[in-house]
């Protein structure tokens, strides 16, 4: 009789495994259910199994991620299920099970093994750093430590989804230019090696002197056209050098300093910086975390290391007694003055947190406003440029030609 092992829940929702010998599949559910068990996986280990021997599971675990929008799903479910009366354990347990996240399914089967054993879990989310960063935590300690648990899910499910929304917007509005100027740098590449050859060999038996676009021209395309490889592998390696070089500290400093001085996304970026510091501060204060640990959980999620530094010092002074508007009133050069005077007005009434939410919900609406308005500016720029590639083009093949025409006559 052939040997199967099955995983499930008890009667209490913690994990089981059991190895039974029984005729098939449906003889196996019927010993669980008979031992009060339910069912979640069932292999038959008497057989050589492949998945057993890759351990399939583990592979695609390591090799998975969960994206934010999961992240904001499973957090904004666990809070509703909670409120409706269920375990913490169970709740968790059923994420799981629905989740077709393998990365997902671990995690939750390792936080409910941490919280079956008395742990907390706040304490079992740190050990997924990659999943749950340090303002997730942080507001799930101040909800358990409250004994108020659902509502700060809520609230951070609606934080987590106003930075994803925001952060979407912003990259929305810049991928159009994106790849429009990245298909241009293609097809002027493809047009250099493949088609400029058979035009420039004309302009080259001429005999005379060629203006200097189409010297350029000419120059350029036999040297694309003899070293193709060469500026390909070049282009690559242009193109991965770039993108390490956004990722070192100094590649981080620059981008930080020159996205806050660009015209109109210089604006945005202040604004939706300005967001992001006032939603995530009223989170914060509003699941009961305390005001500089609140700070310093703040400047990590901001990732434009000015706005890092600025908060790094918030929390320095504020622990020395200053009050938190000061610091936002006298850095007006990157963040409004509004911002500064709405925590002024906050301090003053008591409702800091009340007033953060209300200048993150008037920021993200002005973000929203001006990411709609960027294409009406970035297209007639596009233009431009396009217009300008296209103009070069034009002159350095016709140019020659009218001096053809004029030896001609």
């Amino acid at each position: 009789m052939p040997k199967f092992t099955y995983t499930g829940e008890d009667s209490e929702g913690k994990k089981v495994e059991n190895t039974v010998e029984a005729k098939d599949r449906f003889a196996v559910y019927a010993v669980a259910r008979n031992q009060g068990h339910t069912v979640t996986v069932i292999e038959e280990t008497s057989k050589f199994n492949i998945k057993r021997f890759l351990d399939v599971e583990k592979i695609n675990y390591a090799i998975s991620r969960v994206k934010q929008d999961e992240l904001v799903m499973v957090t904004r479910n666990l809070g509703s299920m909670l409120t409706a009366g269920l375990t913490l354990s169970r709740a968790l347990s059923v994420i799981g099970r629905q989740s077709t996240n393998p990365r997902l399914k671990g995690v939750m089967k390792r936080i409910i093994d941490h919280i079956n054993q008395g742990g907390q879990f706040y304490e079992a989310l740190k050990d997924f750093p990659e999943t749950f960063d340090d303002l997730y935590v942080a507001m799930i300690r101040a909800g358990e430590e409250s004994g108020n648990l659902s509502e700060s899910l809520k609230t951070l499910s609606i934080q987590m989804e106003k930075a994803t929304v925001l952060q979407k917007k912003v990259k929305g509005a810049m991928m159009y230019p994106s790849i429009v100027i990245m298909v241009m740098v293609i097809i002027a590449i493809l047009m250099m090696i493949y088609v400029m050859p058979q035009i420039t060999g004309t302009f080259k038996g001429m005999g005379k002197e060629l203006p200097a676009s189409t010297t350029f021209l000419i120059n350029a395309t036999d040297f694309m056209a003899v070293h193709t490889v060469a500026v390909l592998v070049g282009l690559i390696a242009t193109v991965s050098g770039f993108l390490y070089f956004l990722k070192t500290k100094l590649g981080k400093i620059v981008v930080s300093w020159l996205v806050v001085r660009l015209p109109v996304i210089g604006v945005i970026a202040k604004e939706m910086n300005s967001a992001r510091t006032a939603r995530t501060l009223s989170s914060l204060l509003n699941s009961g975390v305390d005001v500089i640990q609140a700070i310093s959980i703040t400047e990590e999620v901001m990732q434009n290391v000015y706005y890092k530094k600025i908060l790094k010092e918030a929390a320095l002074r504020v622990e020395k007694g200053t009050a938190l508007s000061e610091v936002f009133v006298e850095r007006n050069d990157l963040y409004p003055i509004l911002v500064g005077e709405m925590i002024l007005v906050g301090e003053e009434t008591g409702q800091i947190s009340g007033m953060l939410g209300e200048l993150a919900i008037f920021y993200e609406t002005e973000v929203d406003r001006k990411t709609k308005d960027l294409s009406t500016i970035i297209e007639p720029l596009l233009m431009v440029v396009i217009g300008t590639g296209v103009g070069f083009f034009a002159l350095a093949l016709i140019a020659p030609i009218y001096s053809m025409g004029d030896a001609m006559k």
